[in-house]
């Protein structure tokens, strides 16, 4: 039975109750009735719930669909404006014991080389991230309680936050690791993560159980209900995901959206970000053996409607998708991106990109000073701001502010703080030249005279004075 507030991952995500809205989806996809009340629902920038928005998603009407389109850009507008959040991911280990059959890292993988990063390593990682510009990293690592036991990942936290070369610093550790007990996510929260991210990778049970078929994260139930652990640890902010192409898209979305729904009726805070990550080619994975993989259309299509229905939420896509992909779903909802990734262990400090233990294959390969400019040349704003996880806006606090969209009042100075970090301490002559164009022309976008003052004062000290870190 259906029950939004159990702890019972068979209760929150009910197979009946998704199953139930694709029917009632498929039933009023061409109703324009129907379709129009909800899109009148969805203009008060509240939400949708996951049966509405399995309606619009399902919707075949071309010119309702442009409305969908619409709603989303000018939701992502208003509450998150042209800003653009820039993180890399470090992989740590690819030591792995589960039996995941769209993952090179599964265990029985003969063929991938097996690496951990000694701490000194993790160092020189870090010191190659920070020459690029990047201020927040989202840390990887397999699942493996020899090889990369919790002790491992604390130690390597620790070891990243310590690190200052030059002018750069990570002041933002995001750490996607495998499901734990609520006591190794208190300690996770003693160490000072920002957000502890953990994709379902399929809300179908069957199907993940035929997915997972050996290894601790086989166990349907207790990775799915990791994130109700996460809370009751003290973790504020968490980040869902689905890896689409696994099993129906519409069915996971529906399940994505439940999620999130449980989420805030238990705890009062919904998930901080969602992921829409893609099956992808990668060693010993044929994408070929999965037929629910999605076409681009059907992409953007999932991607304005989380965007209308969890409108607070952050999006990200990972530099999995080619650069015209993220191109246009950065309009329709997306609000942070990666940029100059490498998804192998050890891959920042290889001359030559090493494709050995990738994860899966990077089709935006860009470096991090391409990705910006072509940000700003869009007309967005790129951020490597992490001043509300430092000020304590997390969780609840984060989201009352969000939700009234006030959060841009602090996001845009901030934003432009870090941009002009980036472009007085990494940025090529091209693109120094179009960002300080990009922040004169966004100036006029802060709304207060006092906080726009001492803007202006703050970007002077980190030009001339050689000042950083300033926050509001």
């Amino acid at each position: 039975m259906y029950n939004i507030e159990s702890l019972k991952a068979e209760e929150f995500i009910s197979d009946e109750e998704i199953l139930a809205s694709l029917k009632y989806a498929d039933e009023n996809k061409n109703n324009v009735e129907v379709i129009d009340a909800i899109l009148e629902k969805a203009r008060q920038e509240k939400g949708l719930s996951h049966r509405d928005a399995s309606v619009l998603l399902a919707c075949d009407i071309p010119e309702k669909n442009e409305e969908i389109f619409a709603l989303a850009k000018k939701i992502k507008q208003d509450y998150y404006g042209n800003r653009i959040v820039l993180f890399a991911p470090l992989y740590l280990s690819n030591y792995c014991i589960n039996g995941c059959t769209y993952c090179p890292y599964h265990g029985k993988n003969k063929t991938i080389p097996r690496i951990k990063l000694t701490q000194e390593e993790i160092k020189k990682e870090v010191i190659a991230l920070q020459d690029m510009g990047h201020k927040r990293l989202a840390i990887e690592a397999g699942e493996d309680p020899v090889n990369n036991p919790l002790e491992y990942i604390l130690e390597c936290i620790k070891t990243i936050y310590s690190i200052k070369h030059k002018n750069g610093a990570i002041r933002r550790v995001n750490v996607n690791i495998a499901a734990t007990t609520v006591e190794n996510y208190k300690r996770l929260a003693e160490a000072g993560i920002g957000t502890y991210i953990l994709f379902q990778e399929t809300y179908h049970k069957e199907t993940y159980e035929e997915l997972h078929p050996t290894g601790p994260k086989s166990d349907y139930a207790y990775h799915t209900e990791a994130m109700d652990r996460a809370m009751e640890g003290g973790i504020d902010d968490v980040g869902l995901g689905v890896l689409f192409g696994l099993d129906k898209y519409r069915y996971e979305f529906a399940g994505l959206l439940m999620h999130a729904e449980h989420l805030e009726a238990v705890h009062g805070v919904g998930p901080h970000t969602i992921s829409v990550p893609r099956v992808c080619p990668a060693d010993d994975i044929d994408v070929n053996e999965f037929q629910n993989s999605i076409d681009d259309d059907t992409f953007a299509k999932i991607v304005a409607c989380i965007r209308i229905a969890v409108p607070y939420t952050g999006m990200i896509v990972s530099t999995r998708e080619s650069q015209k992909s993220r191109e246009r779903v950065l309009q329709l909802g997306i609000s942070q991106i990666s940029g100059g990734s490498r998804t192998s262990v050890g891959g920042y400090t290889e001359e030559i990109r090493p494709e050995d233990t990738t994860q899966f294959d990077v089709s935006d390969r860009r470096s991090l000073d391409e990705v910006m400019k072509w940000l700003m040349e869009m007309d967005y704003v790129p951020s490597f701001c992490t001043a509300c996880y430092r000020e304590g806006r997390t969780g609840d606090r984060f989201m009352e502010l969000c939700k009234a969209k006030q959060i841009q009042n602090c996001c845009l100075p901030n934003a432009l703080l870090t941009l002009k970090e980036y472009l007085t301490d990494y940025a090529s002559e091209e693109t120094k030249k179009v960002g300080e164009k990009i922040i004169e022309d966004n100036m006029p976008d802060v709304i207060s005279d006092k906080v726009r003052d001492i803007l202006r004062d703050e970007l002077d000290k980190i030009e001339h004075n050689g000042e950083r870190d300033f926050r509001f």
